[in-house]
């Protein structure tokens, strides 16, 4: 009996159709810059703009969206979990003084289903575009018998541009800055495993509106991630100085926010500083989590903190707003040991 490929689970003609069904969202993603179109063995982009630089410094993020995509299986929407994907990656260039150029990304599925397959990418097209970072490229692999034929795992993989001069280091950070905030849409992508285990994962549940959430819990969970490119590029146009920038991420505020700090200086947050969206309080509430270990796992509703210095907080949280995000002044920074106190 002759074998084929597809008999062995791999369905060639789905891909070539996946591929056919995302162009158009790859396309509307492209800036000046990139060179050729979709299909090539790799993605080409112009790098003339680093002659205009002084000292152009290249910087890269990586990163996947974790168990999230397990509320997006449970609830069949597939079509934003590609901008927490390019949220998780070029938020860290952006946090690092960067301006994301292009993005790729990486989709394993048990079965290759197109129209899935195209939703996923529209939203990393999605986030692409929030971004101002061009999708010059990507993988969709197809792994029978390795991964579950209705699931996918999903990463992705930027690339940034900054000049030195212009980089965020927070080597200069001394006691009496101030800390800003920046919002966050909700849990973004950290701490689901958590999430998977406070709350009842069924089409029941998420399915359930609350009135507190003013939406389903489904829907407050799959909220994606913030992507703070423009907010930061906001604050840098109106000629301020980010001294540190540390993105919320895995590990929360305690393990995050030293991340920016250098030696001899300590962060002090205040909780009352800034609104806490209610999705924290219902999982607080729900797992009966300890208030450390909230801090410790997720963002509570900040996405980004800066370090700026104390006269610049007021035209910093302008500057951030009038890209379109919510901006607090949610603590200073002390001397001490290195590290960081919620009072």
């Amino acid at each position: 009996m002759a074998m084929n490929y597809k008999e062995a689970g791999v369905d060639i003609e789905a891909g070539y159709r996946s591929v056919e069904l995302m162009k158009k969202h790859v396309a509307a993603t492209f800036r000046p810059e990139v060179l050729g179109g979709i299909g090539g063995f790799s993605g080409a982009f112009d790098m003339k703009a680093i002659k205009e630089m002084d000292d152009p410094v290249l910087l890269s993020g990586t990163d996947g969206v974790g168990t999230k995509t397990k509320i997006a299986f449970l609830m069949d929407k597939h079509d934003t979990i590609g901008i927490d994907c390019v949220a998780m990656c070029v938020n860290d260039v952006a946090c690092a003084g960067g301006e994301p150029l292009f993005f790729l990304d990486y989709i394993a599925c048990g079965k290759n289903e197109p129209e899935k397959i195209a939703q996923i990418v529209s939203g990393v097209a999605e986030g692409c575009r929030q971004a101002g970072a061009a999708l010059i490229g990507g993988e969709t692999a197809e792994h029978p018998g390795l991964m579950p034929e209705d699931e996918y795992d999903l990463a992705g993989f930027t690339v940034g541009l900054a000049d030195r001069k212009e980089m965020i280091t927070g080597e200069n950070i001394v006691p009496g800055d101030v800390l800003v905030g920046i919002a966050s849409s909700g849990i973004h992508s950290n701490g689901y495993s958590l999430v998977r285990r406070v709350f009842r994962m069924n089409e029941e549940t998420l399915n359930t509106y609350f009135d507190s959430l003013g939406e389903t819990l489904g829907e407050a969970l799959l909220t994606p991630t913030k992507i703070y490119v423009k907010a930061l590029k906001a604050v840098r146009e109106a000629g301020i100085t980010i001294k540190g920038c540390s993105h919320i991420t895995g590990g929360g505020f305690y393990e995050n926010i030293p991340r920016m700090l250098p030696d001899g200086v300590r962060a002090s947050v205040r909780k009352s500083g800034y609104p806490i969206p209610p999705i924290f309080e219902m999982l607080q509430s729900s797992g009966g989590i300890e208030e450390q270990m909230m801090y410790n796992t997720f963002n509570m509703g900040l996405g980004m903190v800066l370090a700026v210095e104390a006269d610049q907080a007021e035209a910093v949280c302008a500057a951030i707003e009038s890209a379109g995000e919510k901006a607090y002044v949610v603590g200073e920074i002390l001397a001490g040991e290195k590290g960081v106190d919620i009072v």
